[in-house]
């Protein structure tokens, strides 16, 4: 079995977990408020900065959607006919279609 570079990140992962571990088991009381603190105020912050980019997503979807449906009806106001010519059922009884291979008598 061979070392890979999933074994190889495991093990380095493993010791930068055991080094943080021994560096706060070493710190004082004092610290470990000032890092706790310091770990709230940031995932608070990127809460909030999530939530903000979540809002201006919404809005800015919903702004696209109306926008978009407006400008197909002001570009392209005879689309409906146009998709109905398009895939709607044609009258094929007359002619024979394109894509038939004619068929020769057998000899």
């Amino acid at each position: 079995m061979g070392v890979d570079a999933k074994h190889i990140a495991t093990f380095l992962l493993g010791a930068a977990a055991g080094a943080a571990a021994l560096k706060y088991s070493s710190m004082s009381d004092e610290e470990k408020e000032k890092l706790a603190q310091s770990i709230k105020d940031k995932a608070s912050k990127v809460r909030e900065e999530a939530s903000a980019t979540f809002d201006k997503a919404q809005d800015y979807f919903s702004e696209l959607t109306s926008k978009g449906g407006d400008s197909l009806k002001e570009h392209w106001a005879d689309a409906e006919n146009y998709l109905k010519n398009l895939f709607g059922k044609k009258d094929t009884s007359s002619e024979a279609p394109s894509d038939a291979v004619p068929t020769t008598p057998a000899v």
